[in-house]
């Protein structure tokens, strides 16, 4: 192998070095080894200012690199210093793996300082994964290991943010599936830090400038996510989008904001939708609300309004009820609200199924626990005559003037005789004193119909079941001889 030359790789390719051929370099230096140092005009390519030159110099580097790992004709193991390795007394073959393997580690630190600022390079990266005609959902998630980098990090939310928006203004904004569900799917693999001490995982090192380093300051991080994801919700969006956004929101994105209350215009739209994508915007409210303060007009009239038949049916259901529970939990809400909200709750109870029921009878019981003043809706002890029908109006919006206080629960009586037994049973409970004790909703909130019909297929029966002491042998006895004679067993 000849030996290794002097070359100024740093210097900038004069304008003979851009003419030579890249491809036709890396075919002789896999061709034959004498041409070994003919590696170091790639790593000058590879440093140019032109992109055009970078990009080949980067696919050559590919091409030539893979090509040797295949070949296993780089060093693997623990790598010796090139001078000492170059000088003693290892074979030629040894020598040429190990110098191959100095050049790859030169092209790679070459790369990386690239990637030490916005460049094109992390800009072309994002580009080809949010593309607009195919779904990249797999390449994102090979992707996503670099993302654990933390400079790698914070340059791919820059860069997301600009692509977003130059694509959708140049679309003028409208809904664009296949490419607004790559753009989700990449900003839903980054897990942000929550501490400083944490930002310790760079895939490049900048120990003079360290200090001075936005990708190495939680601060920063935190303003580049959030310009992030307002600038994606700032757009329309799939209302399947909607759903997938809210469902991670409470979780995965109000924490690691610097400023959580800008994202009310996006959770009033959703609110305002109606159905599923309302009930799922509960959530960041109430986080905004609990958490931040958050002043929201007609917040309770707009729950109020959520409660329909539809309710018991969504898969969201669960966690509906756990966030109307939570709301619903204070004791300083007007006496008026909460019976709205209890009788609203009573009438859609008559068409709701098993085991929604098993869920409003003690959500009902519950509210009238906190709030003593709503016994009046099971027991009136100054009504003079009963009434002949309900004063409570289920079509108002407004729950101050829906008159739940003048009407009666008696949608529980009736469902006294409902079919199924466990239902029965819980409204069988206002005949009675209710206890103190509140009653745990978590237990009920998950159940399914499969599960409750499994529950009482497996309950034991402990009572003998009375038997006909004599073998029948007509299927109608009595009757006269007419019936023996015509509806016989045998």
């Amino acid at each position: 192998m000849a030996p290794a030359k002097k070359r100024n790789v740093s210097s900038q390719p004069n304008a003979k070095r851009a003419k030579i051929d890249l491809e036709g370099i890396v075919e002789r230096l896999l061709k034959s080894r004498k041409h070994a140092n003919d590696v170091f005009d790639i790593l000058e390519f590879l440093q140019s200012e032109k992109e055009k030159d970078v990009i080949c110099a980067v696919n050559a580097c590919c091409k030539l690199f893979c090509t040797l790992l295949e070949r296993n004709d780089l060093f693997i193991g623990k790598l010796p210093e090139e001078d000492e390795a170059l000088n003693g007394g290892r074979s030629a073959e040894e020598k040429y793996k190990i110098f191959m393997r100095h050049r790859y580690n030169s092209c790679v630190e070459i790369m990386l300082e690239h990637l030490n600022h916005e460049t094109h390079e992390v800009k072309a990266v994002v580009q080809t994964l949010l593309s607009q005609t195919s779904d990249n959902s797999l390449l994102i998630s090979r992707f996503q290991e670099f993302l654990e980098m933390e400079d790698v990090r914070y340059y791919v939310m820059s860069a997301i943010r600009e692509n977003v928006a130059t694509v959708m203004d140049k679309n003028k904004g409208a809904v664009l599936p296949v490419y607004q569900s790559n753009v989700f799917t990449l900003m839903s693999n980054i897990n942000m830090p929550s501490q400083d001490s944490e930002l310790t995982n760079f895939m490049v090192k900048q120990e003079a400038k360290h200090e001075d380093w936005k990708a190495a300051k939680l601060l920063d991080h935190k303003r580049a996510f959030e310009r992030m994801w307002l600038g994606f919700l700032k757009y329309k969006l799939p209302n399947s989008m909607y759903k997938k956004v809210l469902v991670i929101l409470h979780d995965s994105i109000l924490p690691h904001m610097s400023k959580p209350t800008l994202m009310i215009d996006f959770l009033t739209a959703a609110y305002d939708v109606g159905g599923a994508i309302s009930l799922l915007a509960l959530n960041g409210l109430f986080v905004l609300i609990h958490q931040h303060n958050l002043e929201y007009p007609d917040f309770y009239k707009k729950l109020y309004n959520l409660l329909e038949p539809s309710v018991f049916h969504v898969k969201y259901r669960a966690r509906f009820f756990h966030l109307a529970n939570l709301f619903l939990s204070s004791s300083h809400l007007p006496v008026y609200l909460v019976a709205a909200f209890a009788k609203r709750l009573a009438r859609l109870a008559l068409t709701a199924p098993p085991t929604a029921l098993l869920i409003v009878l003690p959500f009902i019981y519950n509210l009238i626990r906190r709030h003593p003043s709503c016994r009046v809706l099971i027991h009136k002890p100054s009504a003079e005559d009963e009434l002949l029908e309900d004063p409570y109006l289920m079509e108002e919006e407004d729950p101050a003037l829906c008159r739940a206080l003048e009407s009666s629960l008696w949608e529980i009586k009736t469902l006294q005789k409902h079919y199924h037994p466990d239902v029965a049973k819980a409204a069988m409970l206002i005949n009675k004193p209710l206890p103190e004790q509140e009653d745990d909703l978590n237990e009920v909130l998950e159940m399914t119909a499969y599960e409750l019909m499994e529950r009482d297929l497996k309950l034991s029966q402990s009572k003998s079941v009375p038997l006909e002491f004599e073998a029948a042998t007509h299927l109608l006895k009595g009757g006269g001889e007419v019936l023996g004679q015509h509806f016989c067993l045998v």
